[in-house]
């Protein structure tokens, strides 16, 4: 019971009440008990400030390796987009034949059809020359098989 009546007391002149019963000597006492009390609070916010932001200074760390990562990565796949561009570009460029002016295939035109059925053609079929200048002997019996020579 007298122990309950002390802490209620003391509670109270920590709350700033009943001060004016208190003698310099114990004022003077309970300054110095809140100034403890409030170091050793002051002290434990620090203390959890600190490792709040050590924890932070880890997820930044772990947050920066995975964003490089990932910038890594879509370098990577900017990459082999452009080089997948460039192979389809290629592979389509060599697969479709070119018809302009400046184009180097060397394909042969279309044989006419064979009008002279059964008779003998006596004319000499023209030399052709593709866009390379190349002399081409006539074909036209060899691939239609009704001109003879």
């Amino acid at each position: 019971q007298g122990q309950i009546e002390i802490l209620e007391r003391n509670h109270r002149h920590y709350m700033g009440e009943d001060l004016d019963s208190l003698s310099l000597k114990e004022l003077q006492n309970l300054e110095q008990q809140l100034d403890t009390a409030l170091k050793r609070i002051r002290s434990g916010k620090n203390q959890l400030m600190y490792e709040s932001i050590s924890q932070l200074q880890k997820k930044e760390k772990a947050i920066l390796e995975q964003n490089n990562s990932l910038t890594k990565k879509i370098k990577e796949k900017e990459k082999e987009k452009e080089e997948q561009k460039k192979s389809t570009a290629l592979q389509v460029q060599w697969e479709q034949p070119s018809h302009g002016p400046n184009s180097s295939s060397f394909l042969l035109p279309q044989p006419l059809p064979c009008l002279n059925i059964g008779d003998t053609y006596q004319g000499e079929a023209p030399e052709m020359r593709n866009e390379l200048n190349l002399t081409l002997e006539p074909i036209y019996s060899l691939n239609l098989g009704c001109f003879t020579t």
